[in-house]
């Protein structure tokens, strides 16, 4: 999958595409969910997917909703984390960014670095290593919870 592919994540005609080079069809879960990952400011889960699928009349099962999103973040459209051990979250799969998680009040901060990640491609090009994909996560307390509001 490649980057300007999965950044026109909201374009219908293009993730249809990529599914019918896998031999899927773009079906209309499909685009809503995409829409409702697409359009959602926070990272959610396989649940709330749901939900707001639901909410927006689709007749689906949960277990299409995960099956669904196993797909496309197999094929690199949406993007799994892992934020705890009990739920998977998703989202778009927009460049290069990493997480700061709160520790206190579960607060998931998106960072984007200025140089697109291409430091830690640098990093890995002086060890010698062919980095494919890469995560970080930084664990510590916000602002908001060290000022104690």
């Amino acid at each position: 999958m490649s980057r300007q592919l999965a950044e026109r994540l909201g374009e219908p005609e293009i993730v249809g595409e990529a599914l019918r080079r896998q031999g899927k069809r773009m079906t209309a879960q499909r685009t809503l969910l995409l829409r409702i990952i697409a359009e959602s400011e926070e990272h959610l889960d396989a649940e709330e997917i749901y939900r707001r699928a639901r909410a927006q009349g689709a007749s689906l099962s949960l277990s299409t909703v995960y099956r669904t999103l196993s797909l496309l973040a197999r094929m690199g459209l949406v993007r799994e984390l892992h934020f705890d051990e009990e739920h998977h979250h998703y989202e778009r799969a927009l460049g290069e960014h990493y997480h700061l998680f709160c520790l206190q009040c579960g607060r998931v901060i998106e960072y984007w670095p200025p140089d697109g990640g291409r430091r830690l491609r640098q990093v890995a090009e002086e060890c010698g290593f062919n980095l494919l994909n890469a995560r970080l996560e930084l664990h510590g307390i916000c602002d908001e919870c060290r000022q104690g509001r």
